[in-house]
């Protein structure tokens, strides 16, 4: 949908934030560059802790969290962020699938799960699916 002022003229969408979440700095960077490509605010962090830590900024417009952390796994975090009223889509990541994943990422409210390395165009799509289908307040 485009945007129109009383003159007629298109007015510049929104920005969409982007929180990335994961541990490995190159997975970091590869994911900030796809994604301000795409046109999206990035902000990254090296731990759910680093996330969790987080007070007072705009939350994001979606999570891309990593699964398998050190710290705190990506389906705890979720669970984390919303005991806080971070309420913003999540989009799960893992090189690390198993068997119940999608089951377990399901329960915590999660509906997409992305297998690395394939962190392209079908991340994108999950992230602007997933914004568009939030339910507004």
């Amino acid at each position: 949908m485009i945007e129109v002022n009383s003159h007629g003229a298109r007015l510049p969408s929104p920005q969409l934030t982007v929180f990335v979440v994961d541990d490995d700095a190159a997975v970091l960077g590869s994911l900030r560059f796809l994604l301000e490509t795409d046109g999206f605010a990035v902000r990254t962090f090296r731990s759910g802790t680093a996330l969790l830590n987080v007070s007072g900024a705009t939350g994001p417009d979606c999570y891309v969290i990593d699964y398998k952390m050190p710290d705190i796994n990506g389906i705890e975090l979720t669970g984390r962020l919303r005991k806080s009223d971070r309420d913003a889509p999540v989009v799960l990541i893992t090189g690390y699938p198993d068997e119940n994943i999608s089951a377990r990422a399901a329960t915590a409210g999660i509906k997409d799960v992305v297998l690395k390395p394939l962190l392209d165009e079908n991340l994108v799509k999950c992230i602007r699916h997933a914004i568009q289908d939030r339910p507004r307040a």
